[in-house]
């Protein structure tokens, strides 16, 4: 039944922006969705035991983190670019590894958390190991984001409640 839901939910999203419903794109639609359900159905819904009041407060939870998200990538992207505009000296600039360690339960959590750490700019997450993350930081400043737990705490709202 996930299997199933999973599909349809990627072919409708194929359907909505490929805007193409000849029988080209409609075939290769339906096998871009069976080959992604294929291979990542388990991982998205690693926990099927969460109800659909669960999933409904994820579906609602994830746009709201989503513009979060994108409002915390402009403000890094403003950083980086004065960084970058910056002339001379740039005493800002202190390249460092960072390891912080995350109370997510989930590995989907942790994945959430180190993707969106690395979407955000002068941040890399380069390695997760057990429940801590090892990223590198340009600055100062993204230091302090990353240590910061505000992006892990909006997270396990949106993907761990009821686990």
């Amino acid at each position: 039944m996930y299997r199933l839901c999973i599909f349809l939910f990627l072919f409708g999203i194929w359907i909505v922006f490929s805007g193409q419903f000849d029988s080209f794109h409609i075939t290769l639609g339906v096998l871009s969705s069976a080959f992604i359900t294929a291979i990542s159905s388990s991982f998205l819904f690693e926990n099927r035991s969460k109800g659909i009041g669960v999933r409904l407060h994820e579906l609602i939870r994830v746009p709201i983190y989503m513009v979060w998200m994108l409002y915390q990538i402009l403000l890094s992207n403003i950083h980086i670019l004065r960084l970058a505009l910056t002339p001379g000296d740039l005493p800002e600039v202190e390249p460092s590894l960072v390891r912080i360690k995350t109370n997510l339960k989930t590995d989907f959590g942790k994945w959430i958390l180190a993707n969106s750490i690395t979407l955000t700019p002068g941040t890399i997450t380069i390695d997760i190991e057990g429940d801590e993350l090892l990223i590198h930081s340009i600055s100062k400043i993204t230091t302090a984001g990353v240590e910061d737990d505000t992006m892990e705490r909006k997270i396990a709202r949106v993907f761990e409640k009821g686990e």
